[in-house]
């Protein structure tokens, strides 16, 4: 299931717009509280899907039947790209318990990479709900591969993944991996990618936008 959040214009679709522009991108503090944004917004839009219980809230005139969430999720994201789009999870989510993994591209002289893993933090996931968040759904390499090495450990309940941008491409080798019944949230979804695997138009490479360039490994 793959929800489309600028679909429809609101102010997600405005968010992206400045995630995109090289006229704008030079404001790291800018390009960083977009994605949280973004985060934000899709653990609103989440929430709302999510189980609830009714409990007894004690104002100070009486006693309110509330509706809260019937339990917390886990938030993992990828880093380093990841940590502001799972800060705005975090900002809804205040609650949840946190997960960290450390996913990159690793490059070869011929041009060619693959994905890393080297670095795994998180808490017991058996039964919980498991939300991983990554600004960038290029290929879907890092998600599965990040997604395999966490069930081969523990199994989750439910599997959400939540991406500021996503390819075609990438949602397909995703669900084809995956499955179809795993969430993806999308703040917006692009078209193709180009020969380096980056996703076109898309905004070039979230993690060096928001933290300064690195160097290749």
């Amino acid at each position: 299931m793959v929800h489309h959040l600028s679909e429809k214009h609101s102010l997600m679709s405005n968010w992206i717009a400045e995630l995109r522009d090289v006229n704008v991108q030079n404001d790291r503090m800018r390009f960083r509280r977009n994605l949280e944004r973004i985060g934000e917004v899709a653990a609103y839009e989440m929430s709302k899907l999510m189980p609830s219980k009714i409990q007894a809230t004690k104002t100070p005139l009486g006693v309110h039947e509330s509706k809260v969430l019937l339990e917390q999720p886990v938030l993992a994201t990828i880093l380093r790209a990841g940590l502001p789009l799972h800060q705005g999870m975090l900002n809804y989510f205040d609650k949840a318990d946190n997960a960290f993994i450390s996913a990159y591209r690793k490059h070869h002289d011929n041009g060619s990479f693959e994905i890393s893993i080297e670095y795994l933090s998180c808490p017991d996931l058996n039964n919980r709900i498991l939300i991983v968040s990554d600004p960038m759904l290029a290929t879907g390499a890092s998600l599965i591969q990040t997604i395999h090495a966490l069930t081969k450990i523990y199994k989750p309940k439910e599997i959400h993944i939540v991406v500021a941008i996503a390819s075609k491409e990438g949602i397909e080798k995703v669900q084809a991996a995956l499955g179809k019944e795993i969430p993806i949230w999308c703040g917006d979804i692009d078209e193709t990618l180009n020969d380096k695997s980056y996703i076109i138009p898309g905004l070039g490479d979230a993690g060096d936008l928001a933290f300064g360039t690195k160097m290749q490994s």
